[in-house]
């Protein structure tokens, strides 16, 4: 069953510049811009889900392929969008690449949005 990604609420807001707190610099705004790009696809939101989800917070790319119902050079190239957005971390193990969740990239970018 999947399980949502929380929202994290913080009372600090020190290393990014938020979206309605004054104007972003152009590093700044492709910056959040790349992030919000990579969370654009339903499948990459999914495959986080997935990640955050599965027993250690851990997936291998082999277990999500199956349930996102997509081959896994499909998956792979999903993966590396949000490793590059820095969303996910890729650790390889072997022949298997294993995913953990960067929980502090969603927390920026929730951030940037909420203030």
């Amino acid at each position: 069953m999947p399980v949502p990604l929380p929202l994290l609420t913080t009372e600090d807001s020190g290393c990014c510049t938020p979206v309605t707190d004054g104007v972003l610099t152009p590093g700044e705004a492709e910056r959040i811009a790349h992030t919000f790009k990579a969370l654009g696809d339903p499948t990459r939101v999914r495959l986080l889900s997935l990640i955050a989800a599965s027993e250690g917070g851990e997936a291998c790319i082999c277990d999500l392929t199956d349930p996102v119902g997509l081959s896994q050079p499909t998956v792979s190239h999903h993966m590396k969008l949000l490793v590059e957005a820095g969303l996910a971390t890729r650790e390889q193990r072997g022949r298997w690449a294993y995913y953990r969740v960067v929980s502090d990239a969603l927390e920026q970018a929730s951030r940037a949005l909420r203030q």
